[in-house]
């Protein structure tokens, strides 16, 4: 199949052999298949190197500068929109100063970053293993050429470098069943579903992956029902059982693909709780609970991004008492209760300093049960002010509560940083005066000294200095949320850590321990391979 899934990529894409990509990994001796199939072996190299060595950021930063729409990319026209739409909703007409289109070209960046990491993520996750790497590049290529979606037409316009709209979302389930319909017509078996046979055969992945969609929102639209029962799929099973008991009903799950069911019960048994439909029968799948061997792999609602549905929150406590590995998925339980409580009671009443603190995730992350940041979040927090929030929780004024990087550049005191501070182009931190508090990661990738350097006391996410060689003055900070990336130091003598990690520490050019105290409790890997003493 794999022989055929490149002829596939090679009728599709008439010059993908002559690409210069491509011809870097090619023989003369090469005909065009075997030129391709050089090229998609080293894609499946560089991948698996960069999930091994925690280099998925540096991977995603290649993909972001070849793909993300540069700031000397955003059209005017896109200005004079956001003024036409502003007139319309009755702001009168706006003045768009050079302060606002830099503000917005910054988020329509972070949007199209974010967008995108959630396909690198997924096709780097070992959830898509069962995918070849000819898919990945068709699924891939495709997505990278849509751009906004059109309700009137029902299609996806064309994506430009000068596209402002963030990557499509990510459906695993219709793109299981777009990969099950290639892989049908490559084997040559019949598609009784004549528009569905016609797409395929002209083999458009935006408009093949668009038909599933469209067909599931449709399933969805019929759940009437909040009355199920739980149904245990054992594994090893037939998985076409299981399959058919979600074929059509828009869950999103990924698991609605026969080759991605039959590899998650190899290795585990499934727990689905089904709904009444509107004939009353158990056919509607609501929450699935995947299992690795004895331990829980996952858990899956139908709400956006695969998250649960507040009201299956008592359904799913009360299944979770049956297994033994509960606790650690009790706080995604008690956080989604939480927030269904927050969401619903918003529009009501003030917020207490304990809401805000879970709302802004100072202390720690709010986890669902879907593969995205759950969307009230986003919803709650669109409508307040962040700077009037955080500064009651830090106590503090409005003015010491920033998200703004020039502000740390200039010396301002902060309190709290409400975002992640990417600080990656300094190579000195001399006369640096951080925020007290970084909500977000700290980028001081290329920084080469930490002479007269004071971190935050917090930082929420990860900490990068791989380009630090030395230790020398190097005081971190108490808490670190995400990882440790010191990657190119050569000694840690005198160096204290903190006490916890949450994340990875990377220390893969240390070649001795001398003087070395590592933390507590790191709560990732712990890279120390030039370690020869």
């Amino acid at each position: 199949m794999n022989e055929e899934g490149i002829k596939f990529l090679n009728k599709l894409y008439q010059d993908l052999h002559l690409k210069e990509e491509v011809m870097h990994t090619a023989l003369k001796s090469d005909d065009k298949n075997q030129k391709v199939k050089r090229y998609l072996e080293r894609l499946e190299r560089v991948n698996s190197k960069a999930t091994s060595h925690n280099s998925e950021e540096l991977l995603k930063k290649l993909y972001y500068d070849k793909y993300v729409i540069k700031s000397e990319d955003v059209p005017d026209s896109y200005f004079e929109l956001q003024k036409r739409l502003a007139f319309e909703r009755g702001y009168g007409k706006i003045n768009i100063t050079d302060e606002i289109k830099k503000m917005a070209i910054e988020t329509i960046i972070k949007d199209q970053k974010y967008s995108l990491a959630i396909w690198l993520d997924y096709f780097l996750s070992p959830d898509t293993n069962h995918y070849p790497m000819w898919f990945k590049y068709y699924a891939f290529q495709g997505m990278l050429r849509l751009g906004e979606y059109d309700k009137e037409t029902e299609k996806f316009k064309k994506r430009t470098k000068y596209t402002t709209v963030k990557f499509i979302d990510l459906n695993r389930e219709a793109l299981a069943y777009t990969y099950d319909s290639i892989v049908n017509s490559l084997n040559k078996e019949k598609i009784d579903d004549e528009k569905l046979a016609e797409l395929v055969n002209n083999s458009n992945f935006g408009k093949i992956y668009t038909y599933f969609i469209k067909l599931f929102d449709n399933q969805k639209k019929n759940i009437t029902s909040n009355e199920g029962i739980w149904k245990l799929f054992e594994k090893g099973s037939d998985p076409s059982i299981l399959v058919n008991t979600l074929e059509g009903k828009g869950t999103g799950w990924c698991t609605a693909g026969i080759a991605t069911c039959k590899k998650q019960l190899a290795h585990g048994d499934f727990h689905i709780y089904y709904t009444k439909d509107e004939k009353g029968e158990f056919n509607q799948p609501r929450i699935a609970i995947r299992m690795e061997d004895a331990k829980i792999g996952e858990i899956r609602g139908i709400a956006s991004h695969q998250n649960l549905e507040p009201e299956m929150q008592n359904v799913l406590a009360e299944k979770l008492e049956e297994f033994p590995d509960k606790e650690a998925y009790f706080k995604k339980a008690n956080d989604m209760e939480r927030l269904t409580k927050i969401y619903q009671e918003k529009d009501s009443r003030e917020f207490t300093i304990e809401e805000l603190k879970f709302l802004y995730e100072v202390n720690s992350k709010i986890t669902g049960f879907g593969y995205q940041k759950d969307p009230r979040i986003d919803e709650i927090l669109n409508q307040r002010n962040f700077k009037e929030d955080l500064a009651k929780v830090f106590n503090c004024s409005k003015d010491e509560i920033s998200n703004n990087t020039d502000d740390v550049l200039n010396g301002k005191k902060i309190v709290y940083f409400y975002n992640c501070l990417d600080l990656m182009h300094l190579t000195s931190a001399e006369g640096l005066k951080f925020p007290e508090h970084i909500g977000g990661y700290l980028d001081l990738s290329g920084l080469t000294s930490a002479e007269g350097l004071k971190f935050p006391e917090h930082i929420k996410g990860d900490l990068d200095l791989r380009s630090l060689t030395s230790a020398k003055g190097l005081e971190l900070p108490e808490h670190i949320g995400g990882y440790l990336d010191l990657r190119s130091l050569t000694s840690a003598e005198r160096l204290k850590f903190p006490e916890h990690i949450k994340g990875d520490l990377d220390l893969r050019s240390l070649t001795s321990a001398k003087g070395l105290e590592l933390p507590e409790h790191i709560g990732g890997y712990l890279d120390l391979r030039s370690l020869t003493s």
